[in-house]
């Protein structure tokens, strides 16, 4: 560049003087040298030297090789960041798209339980701000994970072929009540003797999610757990789809969805993708919640499910979330179209299926819910839940009188980041 800026000064002394002919010619001399565009090589022929007075003693004259940075006013100060992380670190360090989605909702609500207070500039700001905006200013405080488990799926008996594709009805993702469901094992890494299991329950539609922990993966447990989040459901339940793990593919939970007039369908041995909305919480929902760790007492179930009652809250009615509306190929790249980012409750209350006693029983208990009481109470279950992990780990190096068993393990008993409001929490999801 300041080559090319020393031959466009020379250049347009010359330019200046020359003829128009001659212009001509020194200009493609100078898109030779240069490669310039024609009309951006006229503009800085003509903008070299060029001396323009402002008033009677002012004079500038064009210097390319002098820049100066454009000095435009900061929009978003430090209250408006320190307001903005608050609301991030309370929402569970969402992006920013579904940020800005959740940003004019929650705040009245965090003002209502006088969590934050904001003058109308500040205000004004953050329900302007875009959520490329969020995502760059946002970006110290951002940490990035690699995490990574272990599938526990064991295949069900011959019975699967028992089980039809369709029952009672045809499958209408359109419709609150068709649910995925799927285990997610607590064994950090090692899967002898009994360990907790987690039955997540994804609503196909809403994105509404319920999780109940059960002490193993035995098909009593895990059907009391289903029909315990049978009963809590803000829908009725028309059809449950699972994989082949031998919890699921049995005759108790068959006969069960057959005189309830339940769909019973499941997906395909080794094709995750056929469960995606239940996968996708597995790890959204419960694993950043409760990380890798090896849960496998009495105590620490009803520790998770404790957990999993404020969660569920927290979850369903103020993370928002995004849904894949369609895609479509464009050479070698897939374009993902998304659409607007809602909570699984804004969802339930505009769909159909949807009867008005069930959207009032949602918003009184909407009308209750503060989410940064709720962040606090998670955050409190987690860190008793990460003291029972360390106090397990030290029981088991004063047993064996070495650690080198403890030191074996994967390094992701940390419990996932659910800290509110102030530093980086030390209980965050461990970084593999």
């Amino acid at each position: 560049m300041s080559e090319r800026r020393s031959v466009v000064k020379v250049m347009a002394a010359r330019y200046r003087k020359a003829t128009k002919k001659g212009k001509g010619g020194i200009l493609d001399e100078l898109i030779a040298l240069t490669d310039y565009n024609r009309r951006y090589a006229i503009g800085l022929l003509c903008g070299q030297g060029r001396v323009i007075r402002v008033g009677r003693r002012l004079r500038l004259v064009g210097d390319l090789a002098r820049s100066t940075k454009r000095r435009r006013p900061r929009i978003y100060d430090g209250v408006v960041l320190e307001c903005l992380k608050k609301i991030w670190m309370i929402l569970d360090f969402v992006c920013g798209k579904r940020l800005a989605a959740i940003i004019p909702e929650v705040i009245p609500v965090l003002e209502r339980h006088h969590e934050i207070a904001l003058d109308a500039a500040t205000r004004q700001k953050l329900l302007s701000i875009s959520p490329a905006t969020i995502d760059r200013v946002l970006t110290p405080e951002r940490r990035k994970f690699a995490l990574r488990g272990r599938a526990g799926t064991k295949p069900g008996t011959l019975l699967k072929r028992q089980i039809p594709i369709r029952t009672f009805a045809e499958w209408n993702e359109a419709r609150p009540g068709f649910v995925e469901i799927d285990l997610v094992g607590h064994d950090a890494g090692d899967a002898s003797g009994d360990f907790c299991q987690t039955l997540n329950v994804t609503d196909v539609a809403s994105a509404w999610t319920e999780n109940a922990a059960v002490i193993n993966k035995a098909q009593v447990w895990v059907f009391e757990a289903l029909k315990d989040i049978r009963a809590r459901l803000p829908f009725p339940l028309l059809g449950i789809d699972s994989d082949n793990g031998s919890e699921f593919i049995n005759n108790h939970l068959l006969r069960y969805c057959q005189q309830e007039k339940i769909t019973f369908t499941r997906g395909r041995a080794g094709k995750k993708n056929d469960g995606c909305f239940v996968e996708q919480k597995n790890y959204s929902v419960v694993r950043r919640a409760v990380g890798y760790a090896r849960y496998d007492s009495p105590a620490q179930q009803r520790l998770l499910n404790a957990l999993y009652a404020q969660l569920r809250l927290y979850t369903n009615y103020f993370q928002p979330v995004m849904k894949l509306e369609r895609k479509e190929r464009i050479g070698s790249k897939v374009k993902k179209t998304y659409d607007q980012p809602q909570t699984p409750y804004r969802r339930l209350l505009s769909a159909p299926g949807i009867t008005e006693p069930m959207r009032r029983r949602l918003q009184a208990e909407y009308a209750t819910l503060n989410p940064a009481q709720l962040k606090r109470e998670i955050t409190r279950l987690q860190n008793l839940l990460r003291k029972t992990v360390a106090a397990h780990r030290r029981s088991d190096t004063s047993a064996t009188g070495n650690s080198s068993k403890i030191d074996a393990l994967p390094s992701t008993h940390a419990i996932s980041a659910m800290s509110y409001p102030s530093r980086e929490p030390k209980n965050r999801l461990s970084r593999v």
